[in-house]
This record gives C-alpha cells, structure tokens and sequence, in this order.
C-alpha cells in the first residue's frame, strides 16, 4: 500500500478524479480522520472536508502502482 496526499478543492477536479481511480483495477482508500471512504465512490467523497488534503491509500505494487501514480499526478498535493 502506498500512501500520497490529494487535493480535491472543485467538483470538477472531483469527478475528474473519480473517473481516473475507477480506470483501474486496484483499490483506493480516501482517509479523513477516522473516515476511510471508497475513492472510486463520488458520493462517498463529497462527504469528506475537501477543503483540506486527503490521504489517500493504493492498494497497488510495481508497474501498476507506477502507472497509478502517473495518472494521479494532477490530484496530488504539492506543499
């Protein structure tokens, strides 16, 4: 499992988001605070305070774990 931060701050990004994750095979878990919320579900993450970064979980290794992180790249939260 690896563990990267996401910023999802507009509904647009959101869905852009979910369509990406659910593009693959592997699970992904979004963490906020004792929430863990499926992050391939949109409902699921509008529930969540988007107005902050959230970890996010891949459960994914190797090539597809690469391949996750690439897509992912203009979710992730830069500091």
């Amino acid at each position: 499992m690896n563990k990267v931060m996401v910023y999802l701050n507009s509904i647009d990004k959101v869905k852009s988001f979910v369509n990406t994750v659910s593009g693959f095979s592997c699970d992904f878990d979004l963490v906020s605070g004792r929430y863990v919320i499926d992050a391939k579900s949109i409902m699921g993450i509008f529930s969540l305070d988007l107005a902050r970064p959230i970890e996010l979980n891949i459960h994914a290794a190797g090539d597809e774990l690469e391949e996750t992180l690439k897509a992912l790249e203009p979710f992730l939260y830069k500091e």
